[in-house]
């Protein structure tokens, strides 16, 4: 469902981005620069206050769904966990041109970063896709790169999109109440690829999580930044206690079927993992 005014103001967005990326610091899943925020607007705001400098700069992909609208971005090589520090300097506000082949970027004077994201292929992909499939206004995109998430997508027999879902939402009810669609699985592709991007918008029309099979994860959401990042901790969670199992030597058994079944009766969830 589109986002209501009156809109979250431009302080408002900056301030929660950077509360996103230090809890996504805080679990372990931005290790240095990794990972990388977009959040796409569809109402108007004036930028010019917090990044009074611009500059045109050419798309890496065309997006002429997205024209005249606006999104925040992260940097190229900054750290997830310094944008609470200085959103400012820390992120760049895209407006895209109409024809979707360029933009305008507005930057701070304390920007420390000379370009966007270098996933915003995909960043920019996913949004013109939700945008274009649901009309939505608001959409927030995540890649970060949780260790237990990604250790697993290294192991074989989790590499099957049905097998390592039954196996990472086992672990606690909670899991299949917030990702009742489960956790979708790409596997390895070159980053910043097309075929990423391709598996990438694919399997997001079905997940709100999905794994980059030995990088990381991408996470959306079109409610809030917020609830992006707690889909990746969510998931990464299920992925910790798998892990523990494994060193464990699999002595914990996690939910029965009928146990998780019986959690989806009592709060209507439908899914078709388990």
């Amino acid at each position: 469902m589109p986002i209501e005014a009156p809109y979250p103001e431009l302080d408002e967005l900056l301030e929660v981005i950077g509360e996103a990326g230090s809890r996504l610091s805080d679990i372990d899943a931005s290790e240095g620069a990794a990972g990388n925020i977009s959040v796409y607007l569809g109402w108007t705001i004036d930028p010019r206050r917090k990044f009074p400098i611009m500059e045109k700069i050419q798309l890496p992909i065309v997006v002429p769904e997205l024209s005249g609208k606006s999104l925040i971005i992260t940097g190229s090589g900054r750290r997830l966990r310094d944008i609470i520090q200085d959103p400012a300097a820390n992120l760049g506000f895209l407006q895209i041109e109409q024809g979707g082949t360029s933009g305008l970027l507005f930057k701070s004077t304390r920007c420390l970063f000379t370009r966007l994201t270098s996933e915003l292929n995909s960043h920019l992909a996913i949004h013109k896709d939700q945008v274009t499939l649901t009309g939505t206004n608001f959409h927030a995109v995540i890649h970060a790169q949780p260790p237990n998430l990604t250790y697993l997508s290294h192991i074989p027999r989790y590499q099957d999109e049905q097998f390592f879902n039954k196996r990472i939402l086992r672990w606690q009810p909670e899991l299949i109440v917030h990702l009742p669609e489960g956790v979708g699985d790409i596997p390895f592709a070159i980053p910043g690829s097309e075929e990423l991007e391709r598996r990438t918008l694919e399997s997001l029309r079905i997940h709100r999580v999905v794994v980059w099979g030995k990088h990381g994860v991408m996470a959306r959401s079109d409610a809030s930044v917020k609830r992006a990042c707690d889909r990746i901790e969510y998931a990464e969670t299920g992925a910790k206690y798998e892990y523990m199992n494994l060193v464990a030597h699999e002595l914990g058994e996690g939910l029965s079927l009928e146990e998780i079944r019986s959690i989806c009766a009592a709060f209507n969830i439908k899914q078709n993992i388990f």
